[in-house]
């Protein structure tokens, strides 16, 4: 798979042409030259699994900023499970970026991706990459929600805060609308840019379920839940989500057993990170 707009700079390494001499400026023209790399910072995650890596680089004068990861020597179960799950064979990298093309069609902002490339054995993949670009003013709104949800009350506050929840639940439904389940629904994976524009990162798990649709429909709307900090998000702003999510005002029996599974999942989720010491963003 070469993907629209890339041509191949070497074996197994595609590039958008634009980005040909940044790439090789920094000494990225080859896949060993890509597992070899560390001009850049290591972004560390507790739960990030052994086969995978993530650095940020730094080009052009830090003008441009670039988003590696690395897949090394992936299991053969990790692969097959994802073969599975996706209903095709293809490199774990290409995963990271194969819905963007769908998703921009219905206005789903993902970042950009420059570069990928992979390297097989007899069956399985050895190791595959992918580069992404930094969205521009941005933050994630895990970190960074907008100011009016801090901000005293007021009733300019109150309609802008009323705004906010009915784009990101409409850009939640947008997505599901499409079929896709992205299993990892966190707003730490929703990026907000200044200008006002939502943006859906970390789609290497996004795919589209033939069975369970709904389960993984609970999954993303309960991680989203949970997400949400208790001191921004109250109760009825929680419900507006969800009526705008759906499109009704009045619930009925299947809305409420909808949102009793995303509760009982949600509390699921913080009883296993109370466990293990971790703050619980909805019970905060």
């Amino acid at each position: 798979m070469s993907g629209t707009g890339f041509i191949e700079i070497s074996e197994g390494f595609f590039v958008e042409p634009e980005y040909v001499g940044i790439l090789q400026g920094l000494g990225l023209a080859d896949i060993d030259a890509v597992f070899d790399f560390s001009g850049g910072t290591s972004l560390v995650k507790d739960n990030l699994a052994r086969h995978r890596s993530r650095m940020q680089i730094d080009a052009d004068g830090g003008r441009t900023v670039f988003f590696l990861k690395r897949y090394d020597r992936p299991s053969a179960r990790v692969q097959l499970a994802n073969w599975l799950s996706h209903g095709k064979r293809a490199a774990i990298s290409v995963f990271d970026f194969l819905p963007t093309e769908e998703l921009a069609k219905i206005g789903i902002n993902t970042p950009k991706t420059i570069a990928y490339g992979q390297q097989w054995g007899e069956c399985f993949e050895r190791r595959s990459f992918v580069i992404t670009e930094k969205i521009a003013n941005a933050q994630s709104l895990e970190k960074k929600l907008p100011g009016f949800f801090h901000e005293a009350p007021s009733a300019k506050n109150v309609r802008l805060r009323r705004a906010f929840i009915d784009q990101l639940a409409d850009f939640a439904r947008t997505f599901h609308e499409t079929g896709f389940r992205h299993r990892d629904l966190y707003l730490a994976h929703i990026f907000l840019t200044d200008d006002g524009q939502l943006y859906l990162i970390d789609l290497q798990r996004t795919f589209k379920p033939r069975i369970f649709a709904g389960r993984y429909r609970v999954k993303d709307i309960a991680q989203l839940y949970y997400s949400a900090p208790g001191p921004n998000f109250s109760r009825a702003d929680r419900l507006r989500f969800y009526r705008r999510y759906t499109g009704r005002k009045k619930l009925s029996r299947c809305d409420r057993l909808f949102i009793k599974r995303v509760k009982a999942r949600a509390w699921r989720m913080a009883d296993h990170d109370i466990k293990h010491g971790r703050e619980v963003p909805f019970a905060t």
